[in-house]
């Protein structure tokens, strides 16, 4: 009825339009038929839309089809059609399936007639605007302006995903370029050409057609290019800022179309050499967002001729397709000359640093170009930023390895030699990145170096031979002058690796720069000298480790002077552990036996003052000692500097992967003896730390250490996500010993106590990963004790940090002999406490809006919203890290004995409870099991994972999820009741709670998934799952009857769970948010007509209700 209607309206419609233009018709018919037709236009929307569409059909005339349009808004016909391709490309949940897959088809039959419609429309109202604008009919051109903006929105709908030859033989890719001139419509033209530029060639024998419109493309956005970069190179005051961001788009769309699409210019040397020609300019303009698009193209290009190619057999056994790509590549070698590369590289120097760190008066700054500042928005950081302009010196070195280190070479060369070299320091220091860059680059060992001629060597060796005795001849004494010395001498590190001559010199000038610099730690205005001490003992660890085993013969020369300066005490502990860690990556690349002798010489010294039994009982027998320690700096720095060097010996020692063969993989780590003294003071130092957060201890603390416990400034900045101006890059270096005021002795403890828990943690997570050595040799009650007997008192970030250094390694390394001996009496107290403060705060959080956490309820903020911010923060990091540890709990690796469930979607309605096993069965292979099977850490897990469905948590729960899974997976496999019983009602009604949270949008599969093996596999166990679903507000026992009927009909996991799915959003009257905001984006690309087969056409025929979808209805 109504679809007899809507065809009575097109008819009266289309009679109207023939008498309104027929001059043969009366002047009363004239103007009944254009009354009757504003009477359409001015009324119900959906009869204009319907009457709209029903005249795109092809048995109309063509003078009704084309001036109907104008007549009855085209603005929405275009719309209509836009609409209809937006529900294949922007996922509409009502199209699933078949319906989809229909409607493409439909859509794509019948782009013979869209097309041109939408071309038609597009150049008629575009030439309208053009002439009601020359008439100065201003209200009437941005009418026909309006319709020409829908027609291309229309257009790029399809530009997605019609074939481009159909795109190409309709006009339409040339009417998009015609718009390109013209300033109104420029920018939606280039949204098109963006769209097609990104598509990828077809495989099939539409390729060459594919290959005809991409190059009518290519020459399009060349010739606007081209314009541009003439007038912005030769005239730039004439350009303005709207060019300039329609500049931005043209070249973002020509470096998408040259990514993907290069190929389909590379034989024609002419337009290929002048779109790399194109791309250099846009890569050396001075516009940063110009520079920046182009960067992203040549280091796609650059990744392409160095990749080295897979050897593949192509399947037709002629090797044409591989034959083709070397002459791709070839050709474009061919075309990227060394003034190209040379051009690129002298661009990506000067770019290497930010606006804000050039000092006035600097020498070299690039004055000339607009360099990344910290406003400039949309491109990401400057970090990321700078790492692309490092890889694609690295690639071009790689590619061309004497041009690069030339170009560096004198670049450094010119810079060093600054008249002004302070005024120079920030380029100084970016240079010194660059020279790293081309180094690595040239002599990292998975390139041609190698195997590379002698000719080749040489001509490297004479460039960098050079270059080193320029920096060993400089007479530098400003620390910051040293400091970047020291860093252009470590840089050169892989050069040394194949020149070991050059190692000497080098090693020699870095003692002199130590020696040159004044070693008094005690007057603050020597922080520059002390920080550049620093840096020069960590550049010999950056050459122990790039220079390998050509520093091996200088390592006694090296600890002789470390001795000589030691003793002339000139040597600094913190220095002597970074060059005692320079030792231990030397010792790593000479074997395990060289390894051990150092560990030996560096750690003996240590051990006879640290298992001293005197201080431990003047300062670790309570935790007020901790207090008198603080006084006596001396010794308070001493250990942690001990405690520091533990760390750097556990990451630094032991058996590097590819050194694991038959002969030392039985071997003991080289800290395995070293562990039985190193660990028994740090856990009494840990236990009295964590002590002063007791109630009962913190009370009677002096004021100093009360405000040294505090959170601080620092850590309050990165909480609130803000950058701290107090900080400089030696505020944290530590002290020796100096006597200082009341503030600055409330630094020292502050960093003192941050310090020794890092390392401390750091030192105990480390020494899990060695194995047996730790868990068969220490006594579990001490750990426990130094860990957990004060975990109540502890705060959120320290929970999280000890969650995340010590126990998830220990978790992760524990042997399953031992899990009863070590995880519950660590584990319980730990579980046991975080379930109560987790519970506390996100309730607090979730009802009250305050987490509610200690770390920050002694401090004084600017603003309570601050406060709450970072309450919020460390809640979240606290929880983030439980998720974690439960997460790896459930980990593959610690599960081997947990069974997989059947895949094949097959319901077995009769379970053999038979042949089920006790959960005893799985305790040896499966850490989920033996959590389960001991009440004391069972009860505190399992809340824990229902509660957590209830907050907000987002990307975390999924580490909740996969812990969850192998609970279901192991109430399944097993014969215990409680365990069954505790999935069937409380963990499937906990997974349906957490689909009401939009935040759970991101692990809505997942937990459609927990659900649907429940009900699978358990509901015939226990009545428990129907209970659940029946209790849901909206759910009939009909209902449930379907749904179960349903799931017999079908194999599939996928469909399986999709039923699921619904059931759930029907039952709680899609109340589900976290399906309800699950949105997929589906790419179409590259349609191309083929033939049906008889699967699709057996598929079509599936559709139930048999009625028109899309397209299908209207044409």
């Amino acid at each position: 009825m109504e679809a007899n209607s809507s065809s009575g309206v097109a008819n009266n419609v289309a009679r109207a339009i023939v008498a309104a233009l027929n001059w043969n018709s009366t002047p009363d018919d004239r103007k009944a038929a254009v009354s009757y037709l504003d009477s359409i236009k001015t009324g119900d929307v959906r009869v204009l839309a319907t009457t709209s569409l029903l005249l795109v059909k092809k048995d109309w005339s063509s003078e009704i089809r084309l001036h109907a349009f104008k007549m009855l808004q085209a603005e929405l016909v275009s719309m209509m059609l836009r609409w209809l391709p937006e529900d294949i490309t922007v996922h509409n949940e009502d199209l699933e399936g078949d319906r989809r897959r229909l409607l493409l088809r439909g859509l794509t039959e019948s782009l013979p007639e869209i097309l041109p419609l939408l071309y038609t429309l597009l150049e008629r109202h575009f030439g309208a605007t053009l002439s009601e604008v020359s008439r100065q009919q201003m209200d009437v051109a941005k009418q026909h302006a309006s319709t020409a903006t829908a027609a291309l929105n229309a257009i790029n709908a399809y530009a997605e995903w019609a074939p481009l030859a159909d795109l190409a033989k309709f006009g339409i890719i040339n009417g998009c370029g015609y718009l390109l001139s013209a300033a109104d419509f420029r920018l939606h033209a280039c949204e098109f050409f963006k769209l097609v530029s990104s598509r990828k060639r077809p495989s099939d024998t539409s390729a060459s057609e594919y290959d005809s419109a991409i190059i009518s493309i290519f020459q399009i956005l060349m010739n606007v290019s081209r314009e541009f970069l003439y007038k912005s190179t030769s005239t730039a005051s004439t350009v303005d800022e709207d060019e300039f961001e329609f500049a931005e788009y043209i070249c973002e769309s020509i470096v998408s179309l040259g990514s993907t699409n290069l190929q389909c210019i590379t034989g024609n040397s002419t337009i290929l050499s002048i779109y790399l020609q194109q791309m250099l300019g846009f890569f050396q303009h001075y516009k940063l967002g110009l520079h920046y698009h182009a960067l992203l193209f040549w280091l796609a290009l650059m990744r392409d001729l160095v990749m080295k190619p897979k050897v593949t057999s192509a399947p037709s056994g002629d090797g044409s397709g591989s034959a083709q790509l070397d002459n791709d590549k070839k050709m474009i070698l061919s075309l990227v000359t060394d003034d190209i590369c040379g051009s690129i590289l002298d661009v990506s120097f000067q770019r290497m640093i930010r606006r804000e760190k050039i000092f006035p008066g600097a020498s070299f700054a690039p004055v000339t170009l607009e360099l990344w500042s910290d406003d400039f928005e949309g491109k990401g950081d400057f970090s990321q930023y700078r790492s692309k302009l490092s890889e694609l010196m690295k690639l071009i070195a790689s590619l061309k390895p004497i041009l690069a280190s030339s170009k560096v070479s004198d670049r450094v060369f010119a810079i060093i030699t600054s008249p002004v070299p302070l005024q120079d320091l920030a380029m100084m220091e970016s240079f010194q990145v660059s020279l790293e860059n081309i180094v690595t680059a040239v002599f990292d060992g998975s390139n041609e170096f190698a195997g590379g001629s002698t000719e080749l060597h040489l001509a490297l060796c004479r460039i960098f031979e050079g270059l080193l005795q320029r920096l060993l001849s400089l007479n530098w004494s400003e620390p910051a002058l040293v400091e970047i010395l020291g860093h252009y001498l470590d840089a050169l590190g892989p050069f040394m690796k194949y020149y070991p001559d050059a190692v000497g010199g080098v090693i020699n000038k870095l003692f002199e720069l130590l020696a040159s610099l004044p070693c008094v730690m005690k007057d603050p205005s020597m922080s520059g000298a002390r920080n550049a001490r620093l840096q020069i003992c960590t550049s010999f660890i950056r050459i122990a480790k790039s220079a390998d085993k050509s520093i091996l013969p200088h390592m006694k020369g090296i600890a002789d002077t470390m001795g000589y300066m030691q003793r002339e005490g000139c040597l600094l502990r913190s220095e002597h552990n970074l060059l005692g860690e320079a030792f231990l990556v030397m010792s790593s690349a000479a074997g395990l036996q060289q390894q051990q002798e150092v560990l030996n010489w560096l750690l003996e010294p240590l051990s006879q003052q640290w298992t001293q039994l005197e201080w431990q009982n003047n300062y670790l027998s309570e935790p007020l000692g901790v207090v008198r320690l603080c006084l006596d700096t001396s010794l308070m720095w001493s250990i942690f500097h001990t405690v520091t060097f533990f760390e750097k010996a556990l990451k630094r020692s032991g058996f590097k992967k590819g050194n694991l063969n038959s002969e030392n993989s039985s071997m003991q780590h080289p800290l395995s003896s070293h562990l039985a003294w190193m660990l028994p003071p740090l856990l009494k130092l840990l236990r009295a730390l964590h002590a002063l957060w007791s109630p009962s201890i913190s009370q009677t603390l002096p004021a100093e250490v009360k405000a040294a416990m505090i959170i601080t400034d620092a850590e309050k900045y990165s909480l609130l996500g803000e950058s701290n101006p107090k900080i400089s890059k030696t505020s944290l270096t530590f002290t020796d010993g100096s006597q200082a005021d009341i503030e600055t002795n409330e630094v020292d403890i502050r960093n003192w106590l941050k310090g020794i828990r890092d390392s401390g943690y750091n030192v105990l997570g480390l020494a899990t990963t060695i194995g047996d050595p730790f868990f068969k040799c220490f006594d579990v009650d001490s750990v426990a004790l130094a860990l957990m007997e004060n975990i109540q008192s502890a705060e959120f970030r320290h929970m999280r940090q000890l969650i995340h250094s010590v126990l998830t390694h220990l978790v992760k390394s524990c042997p399953p002999e031992m899990w009863e001996i070590w995880l519950e009496k660590l584990l319980h107290p730990l579980l046991i406490n975080l379930h109560q403060v987790l519970s506390f705060s996100w309730s607090s959080l979730l009802h009250e809006g305050r987490a509610k956490a200690p770390d920050v309820q002694c401090i004084v903020a600017t603003s309570d919203l601050k406060v709450e911010v970072m309450e919020e923060k460390l809640l979240r990091d606290l929880t983030r890290e439980m998720c974690a540890l439960l997460s790896v709990m459930a980990s593959p690796g610690l599960n081997t004995g947990l069974p997989s469930l059947d895949q094949s979607g097959h319901i077995n309605r009769l379970v053999d409870t038979s042949s089920l096993k006790d959960l005893d069965a799985f305790l040896s292979n499966s850490m989920v099991a033996f959590m389960l099977k001991n009440n004391r850490l069972a009860i505190p897990v399992l809340q824990i994972c229902i509660e957590a469905f209830s907050w907000t948590v987002g990307e975390s729960m999924t580490k909740v999820s996969s812990f969850c899974a192998a609970v279901v997976v192991l109430s399944i496999s097993t014969r215990n009741i409680e365990l069954q019983q505790f999935v069937c009602k409380d963990l499937f009604s906990a997974a349906i709670k957490g689909l009401m949270l939009e935040s759970n949008a991101i692990i809505s599969a997942d937990l459609v998934g927990l659900c649907r093996d429940i009900f699978i596999y358990l509901c015939d166990r226990d009545p428990a799952p129907r209970q659940v679903l029946l209790s849901l507000p909206c759910i009939s026992p009909l209902d449930l009857a379907a749904f179960e009927e349903a799931l017999t009909k079908t194999l599939s996991p996928k469909e399986q769970k999709q039923l699921m799915r619904s059931l759930l959003m029907v039952a709680t009257g899609n109340k589900l948010k976290a399906l309800a905001a699950q949105k997929t984006v589906n790419i179409i690309t590259n349609v191309t007509a083929r033939p049906r087969s008889s699967v699709t056409a057996a598929t079509e025929a599936r559709i139930d209700d048999g009625e028109p979808v899309g397209l299908a209805a209207i044409m």
